[in-house]
């Protein structure tokens, strides 16, 4: 079992199915989901389910999907008093009502390069999980970025909008990872009003993007799917698919509204989008590369591959899974977050499969390469508490247990 305060997922299926006064059939009716499954997961007889089984039961319950799952190495709201950092955070995001205005002398040093450079380590510190440095650098960049956008000549406050829009849209994906979505979406929302007023036509649809993705943890897939499509049709009409960046922008809003259909429970309808990108993505190749591509997107030919062994995992088809998985090349571009999904991802398929020694090996990998997203993630601990029921105890389990805190 789970040592500390580690909660299982049945025991919070539990307790969210008290608190909407259901009985396991009532939640089993609601949701569409087995009872079968709802008492195994309640009774521990199972440590994880599908993703669509999740927003399924999640609807049933009426709250989101992290209320069931957590998004590691996100933190719960739990009604205590929230860290300075956080609400640092919050100030700089949401600045108090009736602010002095800036003043030029308050620029001094501040310059649009340097700006883009700190969003850029901003966004490598997310990648590579390290939150609490992000969380306390991400204020004074969007405080410079809020200043650039207010003063001196048009062209710097355009790109001051620019360097505000990309900086807000990197505290809503912080404030996804620290589970304050509502948070996540006042960021993004001005993030979108910063874009708008940059003149860059492929910033909007980049937060789109992010937006889309709180909906889905907010269990709003239908909306998620519709901002999705709507920001790759607006990339279309803008701009056009002929460079690298406006492909990358594209690319990435196909994945969003694919990933919505699939925890719809359309599978064939996110294979066929997960297909038709794919198939566009090899046309990076040939344009000219963006020079900071993961502050525009992360879509490239192994992102919407690792994606597509994520879904196939999803929903029960380990077998696809591998077959997704094998040949894959990583892109230096690809950040370790997406290396650790498919780390994850093929662990559980291996898991799936009754496959422990090639779950364990993907676990050993992951341990050496993105130790601090695996030491929290929710995933890895439902995969080894599943490893432990096969016998004998798969060989290095006890010791990856161990590392992310679970007593077997």
């Amino acid at each position: 079992m789970a040592t500390g305060d580690e909660e299982h997922i049945g025991e919070r299926l539990a307790r969210l199915r008290r608190l909407a006064d259901l009985t396991q059939e009532g939640l089993a009716e609601r949701s569409g989901v087995s009872v079968d499954v709802v008492r195994k997961l309640e009774q521990r007889r199972k440590h994880s389910a599908r993703l669509p089984t999740l927003h399924a039961l999640a609807r049933g319950l009426g709250v989101e999907v992290t209320a069931l799952i957590g998004d590691p190495p996100g933190v719960p709201s739990n009604g205590e008093t929230e860290s300075p950092q956080l609400v640092a955070l919050r100030r700089a995001i949401m600045p108090p009502l009736f602010e002095p205005p800036p003043t030029h002398d308050a620029a001094d040093g501040l310059s649009i390069p340097m700006l883009r450079a700190e969003i850029s380590d901003g966004w490598t510190l997310y990648h590579s999980a390290q939150f609490g440095r992000l969380i306390e650098v991400l204020p004074a960049i969007i405080d410079d970025a809020r200043l650039a956008a207010a003063i001196g000549p048009p062209e710097h406050r355009a790109a001051g909008e620019v360097s505000m829009g990309k900086a807000l849209q990197l505290a809503g994906h912080l404030a996804i990872r620290l589970g304050k979505t509502d948070l996540a979406l006042s960021s993004l929302e001005r993030a979108v009003t910063a874009a708008q007023n940059s003149g860059d036509p492929l910033l909007a649809p980049m937060v789109y993007g992010s937006v889309a993705w709180a909906y889905q943890r907010q269990n709003r897939l239908d909306d998620a799917a519709h901002l999705a499509e709507h920001g790759a049709d607006v990339v279309v009409r803008e701009t056009g698919i002929t460079t690298a960046a406006s492909l990358r922008v594209w690319g990435g809003l196909v994945m969003s509204a694919a990933t919505s259909a699939a925890r719809s429970g359309n599978y064939d309808r996110a294979t066929e989008m997960m297909t038709i990108a794919e198939r566009e993505s090899k046309k990076l190749t040939k344009l000219p590369p963006v020079s900071d591509g993961r502050a525009v997107s992360v879509f490239s030919r192994s992102s919407v591959r690792i994606e597509r062994v994520r879904l196939a995992v999803q929903h029960g088809r380990p077998d696809e899974a591998l077959t997704l998985a094998d040949g894959i090349r990583l892109s230096r571009e690809t950040p370790p977050s997406w290396r650790t999904w498919l780390l994850l991802d093929l662990a559980r398929a291996h898991t799936d499969l009754g496959d422990a020694l090639g779950a364990v090996h993907r676990l050993e990998t992951l341990r050496r390469t993105a130790p601090a997203w695996m030491r929290h993630h929710t995933l890895a601990v439902s995969i080894i508490h599943d490893l432990s029921e096969i016998s004998p105890c798969p060989p290095g389990l006890l010791r990856l247990a161990e590392f992310v805190g679970v007593r077997l």
